[in-house]
């Protein structure tokens, strides 16, 4: 098992990697999204049930996941996963209608939920390592590799097409992967072995005090996941749509959102040992409600990029400290229904928020996001004594 220093760090850095080139692939996909949309004549209602196959692919793979990290380990479920998702953010400017974007949604979604459950798991064992609060900065690192995705996005939006551009990361994806990968691969994580095996994690049997935990942590989750998927998929559009910024802005709006993430992630860890986590996800609740309130309502642009910072620093720290916990009290088991859970948010969201915008208007049917981020601070409130720190 990995022990000194060093191999805690090569195991950190690595793990770190993967996170950003998961955030850095979805984010490339996602600045896409109007482009695909025109190319394949969808309308915001067919467009949400397409998106769904993003979100319904990770729910579907996430206990499977869980599963696999269990029998052969996170770290080689990590890198096989990152394989697949490389592969697949090349497929969705490859289709012309709704239902083949659906299909191709699938399964890049499948490998967007697997490679989510091992590598939090993988950190998850690193954490009680080094027995310090860090999980905040692997979510970090994915919202900065989001942040450089979309930035991305932006600049090549006008000079390659979303096939080109999406086929340009694909192989990015995998080179990053040889790299990290190797390491990953080399080192067993940091976690008892038993006598002659190697140490995968063992199966932890909950109980149904630990249980109700794990699914409270899980609900926190879903809140979170809703907005940032919210974000993600319908951020461009709304800043294109409603306040008829260029497809270059509305890409960058996407990439304040991911670098407010990144700054409040990467003072999670001084939060979290400064208020605890409880009042961490009360704070973060309540600022990302108020910030999507203006994000979704204001009538000029860069009020409505104020309030996509605002929600960034606000939802930062919710996820990871959902996961993380859950991941402590069960295992990969935890961190899998915590998922499963928080990626049934991202699940209900795109066609909740593109049926709500073919009824009402997509501005209104952004301000659920500041509802579910409310749900989140009352929970948040109701379970700080149940589940201290």
């Amino acid at each position: 098992m990995p022990g000194t220093p060093n191999d805690l760090s090569r195991l950190r850095i690595a793990l770190t990697t993967f996170f950003a080139l998961d955030g850095f692939l979805f984010a490339g996909w996602v600045v896409r999204i109007p482009a695909i949309k025109e190319q394949t004549g969808a309308s915001a209602g067919d467009l949400g049930l397409a998106l769904l196959g993003v979100s319904a692919g990770a729910v579907l793979t996430m206990t499977l996941t869980g599963r696999l990290c269990r029998r052969f380990g996170t770290h080689e479920v990590t890198v096989v996963c990152a394989v697949l998702l490389s592969l697949s953010v090349a497929l969705p400017p490859l289709t012309h209608s709704t239902l083949a974007l659906g299909a191709v949604l699938l399964v890049f979604g499948a490998a967007y939920g697997g490679i989510n459950v091992a590598f939090n798991s993988a950190a998850v064992d690193l954490v009680t390592a080094l027995r310090r609060p860090i999980m905040p900065s692997f979510h970090a690192a994915f919202s900065l590799g989001g942040m450089v995705g979309a930035g991305l996005g932006g600049l090549v939006a006008g000079a390659l097409s979303p096939t080109r551009h999406l086929l340009s990361l694909a192989v990015i994806g995998l080179l990053v992967t040889a790299a990290a990968g190797r390491t990953l691969l080399r080192h067993e994580p940091p976690t008892p072995t038993r006598p002659g095996r190697p140490a995968k994690d063992p199966p932890r049997r909950m109980d149904p005090r630990t249980r109700g935990l794990v699914i409270v942590f899980g609900l926190i989750a879903l809140c979170t996941a809703y907005g940032e998927g919210a974000m993600a998929d319908w951020g461009a559009l709304h800043l294109e749509q409603d306040l008829d910024a260029s497809p270059g802005v509305a890409a960058i709006g996407y990439s304040c959102f991911a670098l407010a993430m990144a700054v409040g992630r990467l003072s999670g860890t001084a939060l979290l040992e400064r208020l605890g986590h409880g009042r961490t996800v009360v704070a973060g609740g309540a600022t990302a409600a108020a910030g999507m309130v203006l994000g979704s309502l204001a009538p000029s642009l860069w009020a409505a990029l104020l309030g996509f910072a605002v929600t960034g620093l606000g939802l930062a720290n919710l996820f990871p400290v959902a996961v993380e916990r859950a991941g402590t009290l069960a295992g990969p088991s935890g961190v899998a229904i915590a998922s499963t859970l928080g990626y049934g948010g991202m699940l209900l969201g795109p066609p909740a928020i593109g049926f709500m915008a073919d009824w009402f208007s997509l501005p209104v049917a952004l301000t659920s996001v500041a509802v579910l981020a409310a749900i989140a601070t009352l929970i948040g409130v109701a379970t700080r004594r149940a589940a201290p720190n």
